[in-house]
């Protein structure tokens, strides 16, 4: 197993596991993709990719935040996206992908990191609960469609 940053020779490996983690969205994911390879991405800083026998098995992205939920630092990583394919799932994978994390976050001289799930997704909290993050709080969504008055 090998853990290392995401190369633009990833770029379609990648594309392809955005879609798995996230199948909600009908979304092509390369434009997100291209602008991180071109260091324009606001939305991802710095991202791993997880090889088993040199296929892909799994990804973390990270970015950097001026809030989190639960924390009084000025700026906080947080994991945006982490993905391990199901066929590579209970090998420790997950565990080391989000280690890297932590790695990558402390050398840079940050003392926290931050996550997210949503709030049915048991098996993510359980995992994120299993390697020491603690939840700091629950959300309630709203949108509201607007409509011009005369």
């Amino acid at each position: 197993m090998n853990i290392r940053t995401m190369t633009l020779k990833d770029r379609e490996v990648w594309a392809e596991m955005r879609s798995s983690l996230w199948p909600e969205f009908d979304e092509d994911h390369t434009p997100e993709l291209d602008k991180y390879f071109a260091g324009q991405s606001r939305d991802v800083t710095e991202a791993f990719i997880a090889e088993v026998d040199g296929q892909a098995a799994g990804f973390i992205e990270l970015n950097i935040r001026n809030y989190a939920e639960g924390s009084h630092e000025p700026a906080v990583p947080y994991v945006e996206a982490w993905y391990v394919a199901s066929e590579f799932r209970g090998q420790g994978l997950g565990k080391q992908l989000m280690a890297r994390a932590e790695q990558w976050a402390l050398e840079r001289g940050y003392i926290e990191l931050a996550s997210d799930t949503d709030e049915w997704n048991a098996y993510s909290i359980e995992q994120h609960t299993k390697l020491g993050f603690k939840e700091t709080g629950r959300v309630v969504c709203f949108l509201k469609t607007l409509t011009k008055k005369p």
